[in-house]
């Protein structure tokens, strides 16, 4: 039985119609017939009841009507798998800078390794500005903070992101090995601005609320990393940054852990999010090699 059988047998049987399915198939209608003769003769059952005027379904037909579906479309997702893997394919991420510091390089290390043919573009943006590019299908992935629900986006949690406590060289608190929140009551604290960074000021404000602490306010503002803890090395004050900043070199600097709240906030987590509406075949291995990773290392 081959697939070229098969997908005669499936054109006949949704057209009923011998001169419909040759012309969908681009083929002679004798031709048509010949392949559906020999199926029936390899399966050695009649398929069709067929007349000059009438084609029907005979109940071994119905049966192998809804099998050869499924082989046909299970031959079509391998062979756009196989094209895919074989060159030619690209998949495009999107990334916040947390992500990008920390979940991106391993996974796409390990990617790269099982799928070397497949070209991934990798976008670094605020959320902001990556989900209107997936949900115009012009990426197929991004790691993102938890979006909110409703969003219409499949998302897979990956990873949480953890805050340190960013100090002056010399400042009393960096004398300690650990911080609480409380501890930084009081202090002159450089924020992200909500308009701009709304996500990391949540996070920072979430670690207050925990504590049963007011909301922060803040000494200074800034928006970007760098300038943050630029503006820490100068004296102008302490700074909540993730855990991945303190890998960033700048001197006048300590970095304190920061005992962690009893449950994360939506904005701590960080993940993978897709349109499951947009189709594509790169991203679909990328999952599955998510969902690989997951098994051999549930933890």
């Amino acid at each position: 039985m081959e697939l070229r059988q098969l997908g005669c047998f499936v054109a006949v049987a949704e057209e009923l119609h011998f001169g419909r399915a040759a012309a969908r198939l681009h083929m002679l209608p004798s031709a048509l017939g010949r392949h559906i003769r020999l199926l029936e003769e390899e399966l050695g059952a009649r398929l069709l009841l067929r007349t000059t005027r009438h084609v029907a379904l005979t109940p071994a037909g119905q049966a192998l009507l809804e099998e050869a579906r499924i082989v046909l479309a299970a031959a079509q997702a391998a062979a756009a798998r196989v094209r895919a893997l074989g060159g030619g394919a690209a998949l495009r991420l999107g990334a916040i800078d947390s992500a990008a510091s920390t979940l991106v390089p391993p996974l796409l290390s390990a990617f790269r390794q099982r799928h070397p043919a497949v070209d991934i573009r990798l976008t670094e943006e605020k959320s902001s500005r990556l989900l209107p590019q997936l949900e115009a299908g012009r990426l197929d992935l991004v790691f993102i903070r938890t979006p909110p629900a409703g969003s219409g986006l499949a998302f897979r949690a990956l990873g949480q992101e953890k805050l340190v406590a960013a100090l002056p060289e010399g400042h009393p608190l960096a004398l300690r090995k650990s911080l609480a929140v409380r501890d930084l009551v009081g202090e002159r604290l450089i924020l992200p601005p909500r308009h701009a960074r709304p996500h990391s000021h949540a996070l920072v404000r979430h670690l207050f609320e925990s504590a049963d602490l007011p909301p922060p306010r803040p000494a200074q503002e800034a928006a970007e990393k760098q300038t943050i803890i630029a503006l820490v090395a100068a004296g102008m004050g302490v700074a909540l940054v993730p855990e991945w900043v303190a890998r960033l070199q700048a001197e006048g600097l300590a970095y304190r852990p920061l005992e962690a709240p009893p449950q994360a906030a939506p904005e701590a987590i960080l993940g993978a999010a897709w349109m499951p509406s947009h189709a594509s075949v790169a991203r679909d291995i990328f999952l599955a090699m998510l969902e690989g990773l997951k098994r051999k290392n549930p933890a």
